[in-house]
């Protein structure tokens, strides 16, 4: 029994200072205001929030660094993680200007003893078409003040409105839901609501009062009490021309304008979603604006308000973090800057996108001066550095220092003969090439006289060049599909709202009570939705909705196109393509258009399938909520990927002369007798195809990019490396120094800029004064050569008086 118990004791001690190892290894990272706010992320949850004080369901306003600036969007390039928080603001934005511009809408049409306005599924299907549309938006919503929403969905309820009207969906998690049995999540389940039923003395469920706890969204905005002038609501003016050549200018009021202060978007503070989705949430809000009150017949008492918000909402945990200390590129305000553990003394902190809310979310470059160990290829990810132990980070992550720092040149020569031949022969393209639009068919294109032709077409010369000269090759504009992505969404979003109301919404339904069914979508909306594209997302310079024939209630043809003829503007153009009744113009013969009615003409199994758990209001003043009669209910759409991406077009005879990149995607709905799906239309949005950063680094060879490979940084020492935002030009890259090599010069950086680069080039091929034979790097360690080599020299001279004396 003795051997037993020392054995049984010496275990013990083992288990214990294993675990004092183990846990005592990261004791070197100090607690920090990441982790202050990573506590608070996990002290809420659906169990405990309703008792939680209320300031516990808020986190600061500073969490989220890095807000997209509305008057920057066009001045300065978006960070890559935060895309998704300018797509959100994007949404927000457009579904305000289209709720603004069809509550105002009746102005248009003549006066009658009805409403214009939609109906209950139509704000319904919306909000459901907001989300599912976007996988990085979890929620959407349209919140009224008391008593100031209007509807057609009530028997004799004109000029009437309810108490509370709030339509919202969000994604629920559907892995345990029994319509799949697949035990799957699809995020294609959404939660359909209006929080505006309930019963009038539950006041902790009006989303408008103060014991709402987590009701910032709509304080943002609301209520809108206007004091003194009654004209400080900001228009926007629509010139319409419809398929009967008659025109209409439509003025009406929306939200701020980008260049006013406050702009037209608020971010809220994270916040949890008590007692509602039960998460983390970060919302954007945006006021629709309406005249109020309606038909009192006093025209001077009824004055544009804000009478209701938008509001788009996106998992907070999912929103990248930037711990890297402030900086020219973080001046804050930022919770989480300088919680990154790179070295300072030798490193540098920079930020990479995808990590979300977690640690690591950075890699720690090399300062000027200093350079990687010669085993190491890439900067230290910050996910790593984060795990080590305390030997490992002490010992490890660091730089090497550069013995010899070179100056910058600062005088110039021209290049040698034969090393101006040897670098035009890396780049045959220069001695021989072509000009004009035949520089685009050469085996090896001439990047300049490429760009050369490109920026000189415009509506002035765009008529001195062949038709076929204005169609570029589909690879010119590659990189498309990634960075107006954004931009496709918006076309995805109407199509899957088109879609969802083409096959859940029944005119002819008949319910009980006092409830009607929608109306068939009307011309009004379909402007209004085409028109909130272009004027939600600057980078959209035109939008349109084409239905094909026969397919709109009442009309043959029916095709508004909404575009605008310069940059921030307030004054935007509607045209009816159907006015253009040639048989080769006609809107139907667009090469898009055919593509996509061919491909979904027959077969429509690859379509996305969406459900939805749709809850009603009981009556006209709410009550409570009850469940939709087809509960639940679902639709089918297409989604991003299921759209065409057109080759770039300078259309010399359109309405937009600038080179346009087309996204179009089809919309569904059931034929005649209701038994299958058929092709209803496309929803179409334009893009400028010089907003897009030409990549010039090398890639795989299936990548269809007309630029790969035309970089100019010295292979055998460097690589090149892409930098966003230097728009349509060359030299949108950088020339980093490979595994092994250093950066010799004494700069404020560490690679040589691609724009620098090209302009060296450009002064080798022209023959000019360059320092281009300069751009390379230095093999790592050369400049201890110096003295090693005396060292060298000293041992065999030593050696040599040795053998003379000994000998």
């Amino acid at each position: 029994m003795f051997p037993s118990t020392i054995l049984g004791r010496s275990y013990l001690l083992f288990m214990l200072v294993l675990a004092v190892g183990v846990f005592a290894q990261h004791e070197w990272q100090a607690r920090d205001s990441f982790d202050e706010i990573k506590i608070q992320f996990d002290k809420v949850n659906a169990d405990n929030c309703p008792i939680q004080h209320h300031s516990d369901l808020f986190m600061p306003i500073d969490a989220v660094s890095h807000q997209p600036d509305i008057k920057e969007v066009n001045v300065n390039p978006v960070f890559p993680n935060r895309t998704a928080l300018l797509h959100l603001q994007n949404m927000a934005l457009s579904r305000s200007f289209f709720w603004s511009y069809i509550l105002q809408s009746r102005f248009i049409r003549p006066a009658i003893n009805d409403t214009y306005d939609p109906g209950m599924m139509y704000y319904f299907l919306s909000t459901v078409a907001d989300v599912s549309a976007n996988p990085s938006i979890n929620a959407s919503a349209v919140y009224f003040s008391p008593n100031s929403s209007y509807s057609s969905s009530y028997r004799g309820f004109f000029n009437k409105t309810f108490p509370r009207f709030g339509p919202r969906t969000f994604r629920l998690d559907d892995f345990n839901d029994p319509i799949h049995l697949q035990k799957i999540s699809t995020w294609n389940t959404f939660d359909v609501q209006d929080l505006g039923a309930h019963h009038p003395d539950s006041i902790s469920k009006d989303y408008s009062h103060d014991l709402y706890k987590i009701n910032e969204w709509y304080r943002a905005w609301l209520p809108d009490n206007v004091e003194g002038r009654h004209d400080t609501k900001i228009t926007y003016q629509v010139e319409i021309r419809y398929a009967n050549n008659t025109n209409e200018t439509f003025t009406f009021h929306g939200p701020p304008g980008s260049e006013e202060n406050p702009g037209p978007i608020k971010f809220t503070r994270p916040y949890f979603d008590c007692g509602r989705s039960n998460k983390w949430l970060v919302a954007a809000v945006v006021p629709i604006a309406d005249i109020y009150p309606r038909h009192t017949q006093f025209r001077h008492i009824e004055y544009p308000k804000y009478t209701a918000v938008s509001v788009l909402e996106m998992d907070f945990e999912r929103i990248d973090i930037n711990q890297c200390p402030l900086g020219e590129g973080n001046k804050g305000p930022n919770h989480f800057a300088d919680t990154a553990r790179c070295k300072k003394e030798t490193t540098e902190c920079e930020p990479l996108h995808g990590w979300g809310f977690r640690r690591g979310g950075y890699q720690c470059r090399c300062k000027p001066g200093y350079r990687l160990p010669n085993v190491v290829r890439r900067p230290y990810l910050g996910e790593i550095v984060e795990r080590a132990s305390a030997e490992q980070y002490y010992n490890e992550y660091d730089c090497l220092s550069i013995g010899w720092i070179q100056k910058l040149p600062i005088q110039w020569e021209k290049a040698p003969y034969h090393v101006r031949q040897k670098y035009l022969d890396m780049h045959s393209e220069y001695r021989n090439y072509t000009t004009g639009s035949r520089a685009l068919h050469s085996e090896h294109i001439n990047i300049d006289q490429v760009l050369k032709f490109i920026h000189g077409v415009n509506y002035r010369t765009c008529k001195n060049f062949h038709p076929q000269d204005l169609i570029l090759r589909g690879d010119v504009s590659f990189g498309a599909k990634e960075q107006f992505e954004n931009e496709a969404k918006m076309a995805v979003r109407l199509a899957n709202f088109i879609s969802a109301f083409l096959q859940v919404s029944d005119p002819n339904e008949v319910y009980s009570g006092k409830r009607v069914a929608d109306k068939p979508l009307s011309e009004d909306q379909m402007i209004g939705e085409t028109l909130a594209i272009m004027m939600g997302d600057s980078k959209v310079w035109s939008a349109s909705t084409l239905w094909e024939r026969n397919k709109f209630t009442n009309r043959t043809y029916f095709a508004p196109y909404a575009y605008k003829t310069e940059l921030n503007t307030r004054k935007f153009k509607v045209e009816d393509l159907a006015r253009i009744n040639k048989t080769h113009d006609l809107y139907t013969e667009r090469k898009y258009f055919k593509f996509l009615k061919q491909r979904w003409n027959t077969n429509f199994d690859d379509l996305e399938t969406f459900y939805m758990k749709i809850k009603l209001r009981h009556n006209e003043t709410g009550e409570y909520q009850q469940k939709y009669e087809h509960y639940p209910n679902s639709y089918r759409a297409a989604s991003i990927k299921h759209g065409y991406w057109t080759q770039p077009q300078f259309d010399c005879n359109g309405y937009v002369k600038k080179w346009l990149v087309t996204y179009a995607v089809p919309f569904f709905g059931w034929d005649s007798l209701k038994v299958k799906l058929e092709f209803k239309g496309v929803v179409a949005v334009s893009m400028d195809m010089l907003q897009l950063d030409i990549n010039q680094c090398p890639d795989w060879y299936y990548e269809p990019n007309a630029y790969k490979g035309t970089h100019k940084c010295d292979e055998k020492s460097s690589y090149c490396v892409p930098i966003m935002g230097r728009g349509y030009e060359t030299g949108g890259y950088k020339c980093e120094c490979l595994q092994g090599y250093e950066y010799p010069f004494e700069d404020l950086i560490t690679y040589y800029d691609g724009q620098l680069v090209e302009a060296e080039y450009q002064n080798i091929v022209a023959d000019k004064e360059t320092r281009y034979d300069m751009f390379k790097c230095r093999l790592a360690g050369a400049s201890g050569l110096q003295s090693a080599l005396g060292l060298v020299i000293a041992l065999i001279g030593l050696t040599l008086t040795m053998l003379y004396r000994f000998r």
